[in-house]
C-alpha cells in the first residue's frame, strides 16, 4: 500500500472513531437538585396508577359533559389555571399531564413493559385508560397545540369514545416529530448519550419561547414563568423529554380530517406565531360541519390569555349541540 494510501486509511478510521466515540467524550452532569413529582404538588393535585404511568391531574365540577383537557408542548396542567373551574361550571372536567411533562410518572428505557408510554400510540391509549380509570365513558377533549394532536389521533383511533372535540391552535400540520430520516439516528447510544444534553436547552430557551406563545407578552409574569418552570424540577425530566423526541413522528392526520364524524370546535388567537392561525383556519375548513373561531388579540395560549372569550366560544358551542 503507497504511503497515501496508508494516510488515508488512517485518516479515514480516526474520522469513524470520531463520530462513534466522540459524543461519549462529552460530559452530561447529573440534574441536581431534583425531587419526586408528587415533592411538587399543588393542593388540588390529584394521583392515579394508570397502566404503567402515574398520572397527575386536576378536576373539577361533575356530571355531563366531560372535557379532558390535553396541553401543548412544554406545557402542563398549569396552562389551563384560568379555565379549569369555568369548565367545571359546564360538567366535569379533568386536566391531566402529558407523557414527560408536569407531575406524571416519568419512566425510563428498561422500567417500562410492552409499548413504549411516550409513544403517539400510547398517550392516545392513555386517554382511554384514564377514561376508563375515571369511570368516564365519552368526553370531549379539549387539545392545544401538541395537545390538539393527541386529542384527533384519539378521536380516529377511539371514536366510540369521543364525544367532540374543541382543537386550540392545534398542531396537525407542522410538527409531529422527525423526519423518517433522522428518526434511526435519534435512537443510537451516541445520541442517548447526548440527547438528556439537548433537550435541557428547553430550560434556557423556555422563557423566550413562552412570551412569543403570546399576544401580549406583558402577560407573562414571574408567577407564569415558574409556574411553567416548575415541572422542571421533578427527576428525569431531561431524559422523559428526549425518550418523546425519540418516540415521536408524523401521524399524517392531514390526510385524515374527512374521517371525523362529531362535533368540532377550532379555536385560535389572530396572533399565533407557534401554529400560525391561517392553519387552524385551514382546520376548520378541512373537517366537515366544524366552527371555527378567531380571538382578536390573542397568541398560541387564547385560554391563558383570552379566557373570558374562549370560555364564551366554548359554552355556546357545548350548549348548542
Amino acid at each position: 500500500m503507497k504511503l497515501w494510501q496508508k494516510i488515508l486509511l488512517t485518516v479515514f478510521v480516526l474520522l469513524i472513531a470520531l463520530v462513534l466515540l466522540g459524543p461519549f467524550l462529552v460530559p452530561v452532569p447529573p440534574l441536581t437538585d431534583t425531587v419526586s413529582e408528587r415533592e411538587l404538588a399543588d393542593a388540588d393535585s390529584r394521583f392515579v396508577q394508570v397502566g404503567q404511568l402515574t398520572v397527575h391531574y386536576k378536576e373539577r365540577g361533575a356530571g355531563e359533559p366531560v372535557f379532558i383537557l390535553l396541553h401543548g408542548f412544554g406545557a402542563s396542567t398549569f396552562s389551563w389555571r384560568e379555565v379549569l373551574a369555568p369548565f367545571g361550571e359546564l360538567g366535569r372536567v379533568i386536566a391531566y399531564d402529558r407523557p414527560a411533562f408536569g407531575l406524571t410518572s416519568r419512566p425510563m428505557p428498561g422500567e417500562w413493559q410492552g409499548q413504549n408510554p411516550y409513544s403517539p400510540e400510547d398517550q392516545a391509549a392513555l386517554v382511554i385508560d384514564l377514561m376508563d380509570t375515571l369511570g368516564i365513558e365519552k368526553a370531549w377533549l379539549v387539545g392545544n397545540s401538541a395537545g390538539g394532536t393527541v386529542s384527533v389521533y384519539t378521536a380516529l383511533t377511539y371514536p366510540q369514545r369521543v364525544s367532540g372535540l374543541i382543537l386550540v391552535d392545534a398542531a396537525i400540520y407542522t410538527g409531529g416529530g422527525s423526519p423518517a430520516w433522522v428518526r434511526p439516528l435519534l435512537g443510537t447510544p451516541q445520541m442517548r448519550h447526548l440527547g438528556p444534553l439537548l433537550a435541557r436547552q428547553i430550560a434556557t430557551t423556555g422563557n423566550d419561547f413562552i412570551r412569543s406563545a403570546f399576544h401580549d407578552p406583558s402577560l407573562v409574569t414571574s408567577e407564569v414563568l415558574e409556574g411553567y418552570r416548575k415541572p422542571l424540577r421533578a427527576n428525569n425530566w431531561d431524559r422523559a423529554l428526549w425518550e418523546l423526541t425519540v418516540a415521536s413522528r408524523p401521524l399524517g392526520l392531514a390526510e385524515r380530517l374527512g374521517e371525523l364524524n362529531l362535533p368540532v370546535l377550532v379555536i385560535t388567537g389572530d396572533d399565533d406565531r407557534i401554529v400560525p392561525t391561517q392553519d387552524s383556519i385551514r382546520l376548520a375548513s378541512e373537517i366537515s360541519g366544524a366552527v371555527l373561531v378567531v380571538i382578536p388579540q390573542a397568541g398560541h395560549l387564547p385560554h391563558e390569555e383570552k379566557p373570558l372569550e374562549f370560555m364564551q366560544a366554548v359554552r355556546e358551542f357545548v350548549l348548542s349541540r
